[in-house]
Formats: structure tokens, C-alpha cells, sequence
């Protein structure tokens, strides 16, 4: 699984013209599924996304994470974090079909939601419009094959 992750004051999903997910403070993440993406990655990445520590503290470090906080998450799916860039037109075989991809997708916003974390999401396979006001601008990625 890769997922771009960004500290954000605010974030948001669009479809059709219609507001469907809004967050405050926390994570936009970007989430693709790989192909040979198991449940246990799914897992890693949700434990690793809700304990990373990139709020600031009082002495103006990176030392909170998105509990110290009161944060967030704002998920969307991105089969496109999986494009093959070796021509001009990208391909997609790397990144999970629907069947797979979508259980993977809902056990890692289940498992931020176990973690105590309100989850928003966009919606898998939809033309979504997604907005977000970046805190930093703090970004990180991550990718549970490497």
C-alpha cells in the first residue's frame, strides 16, 4: 500500500456538486492498494499513519501525533500511486483491481476508527473533487513494500 499522507487544517471530497466528507485538523491521505497487498499491510500502514508524530508542540516541534491533537482523517482512494511512468500515457497493473482494493481500503479506515479516530473518506471509484488547505506544508509518504 502507498499512501500520501498531508497535515492539514482542513480537507474535503466533491461529487457531483455535492459536498460528501469534510474534516478540520488532521490527515488528507492518498491511499493506493498494490495487487499483492494483504490485510497485514493495511494494518501497518493504519498504525503507522495514526501514531506519526508531525503536529507541533508547544516548543514549536514535531512531536504530536494525530491523537494529541483531537485529528482527523480525511482517506481517498488513488489506484494512481501505483502508475508505471516509463512512457508518456502511465499503466495501472501494479495498482489493485476493485474487488481487492476496496476490502484493503475500508480495513484501513476501520482500523484508524478502532484507534478512535472520526474517518471521513471519498468514494471508490468516483470522479471526486478533493480540496485541502495544507498545515506547513508537511507531507509524507508512505509504502508498505519498502
Amino acid at each position: 500500500m502507498r499512501a500520501v499522507v498531508t497535515r492539514v487544517n482542513s480537507a474535503s471530497v466533491e461529487i457531483e456538486g455535492q459536498m460528501t466528507a469534510q474534516i478540520g485538523r488532521g490527515f488528507l491521505v492518498l491511499l493506493g492498494v498494490h495487487r499483492e497487498d494483504t490485510e497485514e499491510d493495511a494494518k501497518r500502514l493504519a498504525d503507522k499513519v495514526c501514531g506519526l508524530r508531525v503536529f507541533e508542540d508547544d516548543g514549536g516541534k514535531m512531536n504530536l501525533n494525530l491523537a494529541a491533537v483531537g485529528g482527523s482523517v480525511l482517506c481517498v482512494s488513488q489506484f494512481t500511486l501505483f502508475a508505471d511512468t516509463k512512457s508518456r500515457r502511465p499503466g495501472f497493473t501494479e495498482a489493485a483491481r476493485p474487488e481487492k482494493a476496496i476490502p484493503l481500503y475500508e480495513l484501513f479506515m476501520s482500523q484508524c476508527r478502532e484507534r478512535g479516530f472520526e474517518v471521513m473518506s471519498g468514494e471508490f471509484g468516483a470522479d471526486m473533487k478533493v480540496s485541502s488547505v495544507n498545515d506547513g506544508p508537511v507531507t509524507i509518504i508512505f509504502d508498505t513494500r519498502s
